[in-house]
């Protein structure tokens, strides 16, 4: 995605629902850190550190520190005072985000949110939660960043996987 059609992705999260809430937290956490759909559905309360804006993501076998900015902190202070309890409910769950019913997230269903907002924002490309995190570190190489640090942040094994992100150029 452009840096265009992301802005008017996180735009079109304008409501103050816990639903609302609660996907615009999803969304801002996921571009501003790259994680994978599965990495922030597994997500739980603890491995959030609000005060010091970074996120503790587990990886199949390792564990990654990956900070996030003031946009991001700002959703999830927003969903955690005002949507993760009324979406609780009576259940219990450690998971930081959660469906409707107060069970897990799945994919499927966070592919499903993200079309609705692509939809709203008048995107026509055929866009994934994935594509958040490749529009993610196509714009951070883009204006700069150190390659070794988005591969890092990312969590991918290989240089060769991280340096496809170099090719971005803006629309």
């Amino acid at each position: 995605l452009t840096l265009n059609q992301v802005d008017a992705l996180l735009s079109a999260l304008s409501g103050d629902t816990p639903k609302e809430l609660r996907d615009k937290a999803m969304l801002e956490l996921l571009y501003a850190t790259g994680m994978r759909v599965t990495e922030i559905i597994t997500l739980e309360l603890k491995d959030v550190n609000l005060e010091l804006e970074y996120v503790v993501c587990h990886d199949r076998t390792k564990e990654r520190m990956i900070p996030f900015g003031s946009d991001a902190k700002k959703a999830l202070v927003m969903y955690l005072r005002n949507g993760r309890d009324y979406l609780l409910g009576d259940n219990e769950s450690d998971c930081l985000f959660l469906n409707c019913s107060g069970k897990t997230m799945s994919r499927q269903g966070f592919w499903k949110i993200m079309k609705g907002y692509a939809e709203q924002a008048k995107i026509d490309k055929d866009i994934t939660p994935h594509t958040l995190r490749h529009s993610f570190a196509a714009h951070l190489i883009a204006r700069g960043a150190d390659m070794r640090a988005v591969q890092t942040i990312l969590g991918h094994s290989d240089m060769a996987t991280t340096q496809m992100y170099a090719a971005y150029r803006e629309d």
